[in-house]
């Protein structure tokens, strides 16, 4: 995403916010977006917190669970978790991710792109160029997708280089959605599934995403191998 000739109109504000141990990437064509973004994360993060404290099984739970009715930020993680057969943990960047998103929409913002933890949630006014992360793997931040359609939310799962908990293989399971909270969600149960050879793992990866109803495309990198299914953005090349 450059910068175009009339600074005044193409201008982007970029920052890196840390909650915790949520590293958050926050771009914007306001500085107040940033701004908006910022108290989004820390506003949520601790509205989950202290939901957290009274229910200990929503944190540690590998299974959906009943959607409490507030904060939203759980609310909006048990019900993507019920639609992925997941945790609801499972979703908590990418949900984390909209509110911010939906925030900064609130005052105007026209490009509101927020990542946490890898998983994004943007809308915009022009095309975004992200790129895949796969650890120490050839592949990995040498290519990427440019978004054009906008809302959406991309999250990627990984067996391999994640901090987050998977029980398959995949070096990258990435979802495209209309929200980032259903991606990720859904991201890690494709990634569950990814095991054994590469075209057994790489179709139960593809089928299994495209199972859940507001999935639009799935991408998985595993062995080496890439499948792909659904609408996904245009694939490019990253430059290192």
């Amino acid at each position: 995403m450059g910068i175009g000739k009339n600074k005044l109109r193409n201008a982007l504000f970029k920052e890196e916010y840390t909650y915790k141990n949520s590293i958050c990437h926050i771009i914007s064509d306001t500085l107040q977006g940033i701004i908006v973004a910022k108290e989004s994360i820390t506003h949520n993060y601790q509205e989950l917190e202290n939901y957290i404290r009274t229910s200990q099984l929503f944190f540690y739970t590998f299974d959906p669970i009943p959607v409490p009715s507030e904060p939203l930020v759980a609310k909006l993680m048990a019900l993507a978790a019920q639609k992925a057969n997941v945790g609801p943990m499972a979703a908590v960047a990418g949900v984390i991710a909209d509110l911010a998103v939906l925030d900064m929409q609130s005052i105007g913002c026209k490009v509101a792109v927020v990542e946490d933890g890898g998983e994004i949630s943007a809308v915009s006014d022009r095309p975004i160029d992200v790129a895949v992360s796969a650890g120490n793997e050839p592949l990995s931040k040498r290519f990427g997708f440019r978004l054009n359609e906008f809302p959406i939310g991309v999250a990627t799962s990984s067996g391999r280089f994640s901090h987050a908990f998977s029980f398959g293989d995949a070096e990258a399971a990435t979802v495209f959605c209309k929200d980032a909270g259903l991606a990720d969600a859904v991201a890690t149960a494709v990634g569950n599934v990814v095991k054994g050879t590469a075209e057994a793992g790489i179709e139960a990866g593809l089928k299994q995403g495209l199972s859940t109803p507001g999935v639009l495309g799935v991408f998985v990198l595993y062995q080496g191998k890439v499948g792909t299914a659904g609408k996904i953005p245009q694939i490019i090349q990253i430059e290192p």
